[in-house]
C-alpha cells in the first residue's frame, strides 16, 4: 500500500514535532585552529607556500642534495631569512594552539607540529652559524627543507578540512532570521503603532497582516487565516487558524488578517527555547577528541621519550656533540607530514563523492562513529512520507447526491482555502475533468472546517470532531476502516446530516522501505517518532517494517527520547523541521531532509539533497569505507615511526642498522605519497 498512514483532521493538521542530532569525524582538531578565520588561513597558506618554494630550491632535504637544488654565495643566509619569516608567520597558529593544548595537559597534533618545527628551526640556525660563520667541518646539516614543507602541508591540511566544514551558515543565525524586525502593536484606542519586536511583551495585542511573519508566540483573538508553519514544523502545508488557536513566532501569515494576544516573547518564545536547546546540544559535544589528534599526542610522547633516551645514551657513549644530531634526527623524523594530510584528504574525497550521490556532508567529524550507530530515530511526515495529501476514496451517503457531486461540492467550497486537505480535494476535482460549481458565502468554521452555499444549499466540509461536538451521526465503522489505513476523513454535511465523505492519505516515499531494510541489515534499529495518532503511525510502521514506534509526541518528548536512546547506544536522527533542530544537534548523527527547513539543514551533520531516504544507504556505506580509509592513513602517516624512531635513535647501530636523516626523509615522503593514493581510492561500496 503506497499511502502514508498519517491521520490528520481539519482542526489538527500534523504538527509532527520531531527533532534531530550530531556527531564527529575529521582527523584534525577544529578547536585548535578555531581562532583562525577561513580567509586568514587561506592567505597564510599561500604566503607560506611562496616562501617555501625558494627554500626547497636552495636547501637540501635532510642533507640529501636534490638535482634541482641551486646554491650561491650567501644562499644559506637567504634561506635563514626566509625560514625565519616562515617559522614565525606560518608557524604562529601552531604555537598558539600548542599553548592551549599544554594548558589543558593534552598534547596533540599542534604540540607535535610545534615541537618538530621548533627543533628544525633552532638546529638549522645553529647549522648556518656553524657552517658559514664558524666554518665547522664536517658541515652540519640544516632542516629548513623539513621546516618549510611541514608548515605548508599542515596549513594545507587544515585549509582542506575547514573549507569543507565552513561552507554553511550557523543554525542559530537561521533561527534568529525567522522573526521579523518590527510588529504592529494594537493600542488601547484600537490604532496600531509599529514597534521593534524587542519592545513586545506578554499580554499585548498585535496585528498581523496578510503575508507577514508572526513576530511572537500568541493566541488569535480576532480573525482567521492559514499559517505557513513549514519553517517551524517542517510540514510543507498551511494550517488553518481561528479564534483561540495558538500561533508560533516565525511562521508566515496567509491571506487573512488576525489579531494575536502575545503569550511568549524573547526568552519565553518557542524559537528562543529551540535556540537554547540547539546551543546546549552543540556545547555538550565540544569535548570530543578526534582520532588523529590522539595519534599525534601518542607520537609526541613517543618522540620525546625516544629522543631523551637516545641523547642520554649517546652522550654517555660518545659525548654530547655526537648525541645532539641523533636526537634532532629523531625529533625531525617524527614530524607528521603524512599525518597532516591523512584525514583531510579523505574528507575532501568523501565530500566530492557524496555531492555526486545527493549527500551534503556539513560536519565531517560527525561520521566518525558510524559503525557504533545502534538506533535510527526518524520523523514520519516529510521524512518517510511525501507530506502531500491525495484523495484515496470518497462516496455519497445520500441517494439525492451523486458520488462525484461530493467532490464537486467540496471543491467549490474549498477552492479558496490553502489547507492541505482542501488542496487535495481541489486536485481530485480537477482530475474528474468536469464542469465546476460555484460556492457563495464561504466561511471558515474555526478549528473544524469550512462552509459555503452551493446551488442555494448550505454545506459544511468538516472533521469528525465537528460532528461529535454537534451530535451529528456518522458511520464509525466506515471511519475506523479508513483511519486504520492512515487516512484523514472530511465529511460533507447538509442540514445537519452527513451526505458524503472524503478520505485522504499521504504517500510513503519510494526509498523509505529500502532504507529501513538496509538499517535492519546493519543491525541499526529504526525508530519512528511522530505527533500523529498511534493507529496511523502503526500502519506506516507495519508497511515499512519498523517495530519501534513512538506516537502522539510533542517536540520536547522527541528530544527526550533521543537522550533516552543514547543511554543504550549511539543515535542517528532523521528529520526536517525547526523543531527537529535540537534533536539533530543532540544526536550522534543528524540527517536532514533536503526539502526541509533551513534551520533543520543548518543543524544537521548531513543533508539529503534529493530528499530521498534511500540516500541514507549510500551515506552509511560511504562513511564506513571512509572510516576504514582513515584508519589505514593514520597507520601509513604515523605507523612508520614505530620502526623509524628507534632505528633513528640507534637502537640497532651495533649491527650496522641505523636510519639517518636522509633515509628518514625518503620514508617520510613515501608515506605521504601512499596516504594520498589511498585517499583517492575511496568510493561507495
Amino acid at each position: 500500500m503506497n499511502h502514508d498512514m498519517s491521520h490528520m483532521n481539519h482542526e489538527n493538521m500534523g504538527h509532527d514535532m520531531s527533532h534531530m542530532g550530531h556527531m564527529n569525524m575529521s582527523g584534525m582538531d577544529h578547536g585548535s585552529m578555531g581562532h583562525m578565520h577561513m580567509g586568514n588561513l587561506k592567505l597564510k597558506f599561500w604566503i607560506s607556500l611562496i616562501l617555501t618554494i625558494p627554500i626547497i630550491i636552495m636547501s637540501p632535504m635532510m642533507g640529501m642534495k636534490m638535482p634541482f637544488q641551486v646554491t650561491f654565495p650567501g644562499s644559506d643566509f637567504v634561506v635563514l631569512v626566509l625560514g625565519t619569516i616562515l617559522f614565525i608567520y606560518g608557524g604562529y597558529p601552531f604555537f598558539t594552539s600548542c599553548i592551549s593544548e599544554m594548558k589543558n595537559k593534552k598534547p596533540g597534533m599542534m604540540s607535535l607540529i610545534t615541537m618538530g618545527i621548533s627543533v628544525a628551526y633552532v638546529y638549522s640556525v645553529y647549522a648556518v652559524i656553524a657552517n658559514d660563520i664558524l666554518k665547522v667541518r664536517p658541515m652540519v646539516n640544516d632542516f629548513f627543507w623539513e621546516l618549510s614543507t611541514l608548515i605548508v602541508i599542515m596549513l594545507l591540511g587544515h585549509w582542506i578540512e575547514m573549507n569543507s566544514v565552513m561552507n554553511a551558515g550557523s543554525a542559530l543565525n537561521k533561527l534568529a532570521e525567522l522573526l521579523p524586525d518590527n510588529a504592529h502593536l494594537v493600542q488601547s484606542d484600537g490604532q496600531t503603532r509599529d514597534v521593534s519586536v524587542h519592545e513586545l511583551s506578554e499580554g499585548q495585542t498585535i496585528l498581523i497582516k496578510s503575508g507577514e511573519k508572526v513576530p511572537a508566540d500568541g493566541t488569535i483573538i480576532d480573525g482567521s487565516t492559514a499559517l505557513n508553519e513549514s519553517l517551524i514544523t517542517g510540514e510543507s502545508r498551511d494550517v488553518q487558524k481561528g479564534v483561540n488557536d495558538s500561533v508560533i513566532g516565525g511562521s508566515i501569515n496567509g491571506s487573512g488578517t488576525i489579531k494575536v494576544k502575545i503569550t511568549g516573547t524573547g526568552e519565553s518564545g518557542y524559537l528562543s527555547k529551540v535556540m537554547n536547546m540547539v546551543s546546549e546540544a552543540q556545547s555538550s559535544k565540544s569535548e570530543a577528541e578526534d582520532l588523529a589528534n590522539k595519534v599525534a599526542g601518542y607520537l609526541f610522547y613517543a618522540a620525546l621519550i625516544v629522543a631523551l633516551i637516545a641523547f642520554v645514551t649517546w652522550s654517555i657513549i660518545h659525548g654530547v656533540a655526537y648525541a645532539i644530531p641523533i636526537t634532532v634526527s629523531v625529533l625531525i623524523i617524527a614530524c607528521p607530514h603524512a599525518l597532516g594530510l591523512a584525514i583531510p584528504l579523505i574528507i575532501s574525497r568523501m565530500t566530492s563523492i557524496s555531492a555526486t550521490h545527493g549527500l551534503l556532508i556539513r560536519n565531517k567529524t560527525a561520521l566518525e562513529g558510524i559503525k557504533q550507530i545502534r538506533y535510527a530515530l526518524m520523523d514520519k511526515t516529510g521524512t518517510l512520507t511525501q507530506g502531500d495529501f491525495k484523495v484515496n476514496a470518497y462516496d455519497s451517503l445520500d441517494s439525492n447526491i451523486d458520488k462525484n457531486d461530493v467532490i464537486k461540492i467540496s471543491a467549490a467550497i474549498e477552492a479558496s482555502s490553502s489547507h492541505p486537505l482542501a488542496q487535495g480535494i481541489v486536485q481530485a476535482f480537477k482530475d474528474l475533468n468536469e464542469e465546476g460549481l460555484q460556492a457563495e458565502n464561504v466561511e471558515e468554521i474555526a478549528g473544524s472546517g469550512i462552509k459555503g452555499t452551493v446551488d442555494g444549499k448550505e454545506y459544511q466540509v468538516v472533521s469528525s470532531s465537528y460532528l461529535d461536538k454537534n451530535d451529528i451521526d456518522y458511520d464509525q465503522k466506515t471511519a475506523d476502516k479508513y483511519l486504520q489505513q492512515g487516512n484523514s476523513l472530511s465529511y460533507v454535511v447538509e442540514d445537519g446530516k452527513v451526505v458524503g465523505y472524503i478520505a485522504e492519505g499521504d504517500s510513503i516515499k519510494p526509498g523509505a522501505k529500502d532504507m529501513i531494510e538496509f538499517l535492519n541489515s546493519q543491525n541499526i534499529i529504526p525508530v519512528m517518532l511522530t505527533g500523529d495518532n498511534k493507529q496511523a503511525a502503526d500502519k506506516v510502521a507495519s508497511i515499512l517494517g519498523i517495530k519501534e514506534v513512538n506516537a502522539q509526541l510533542v517536540p520536547e518528548d522527541k528530544q527526550k527520547l533521543v537522550t533516552k536512546y543514547q543511554e543504550k547506544g549511539k543515535v542517528m536522527f532523521i528529520g526536517d523541521g525547526v523543531n527537529d533542530a535540537p534533536s539533530l544537534t543532540k544526536s550522534d548523527l543528524g540527517v536532514a531532509i533536503g526539502s526541509g527547513t533551513d534551520v533543520a539543514i543548518e543543524s544537521a551533520d548531513v543533508v539529503l539533497v534529493n530528499s530521498d531516504p534511500a540516500d541514507v544507504i549510500n551515506l552509511i556505506k560511504l562513511a564506513k569505507h571512509a572510516r576504514t580509509k582513515m584508519i589505514q592513513n593514520l597507520w601509513w602517516g604515523a605507523g612508520y615511526n614505530i620502526i623509524a624512531l628507534p632505528l633513528a635513535a640507534g637502537a640497532l647501530s651495533s649491527i650496522g642498522i641505523i636510519i639517518g636523516p636522509m633515509l628518514g626523509a625518503v620514508i617520510m615522503s613515501l608515506s605521504t605519497v601512499i596516504v594520498a593514493i589511498n585517499a583517492m581510492t575511496l568510493k561507495i561500496k
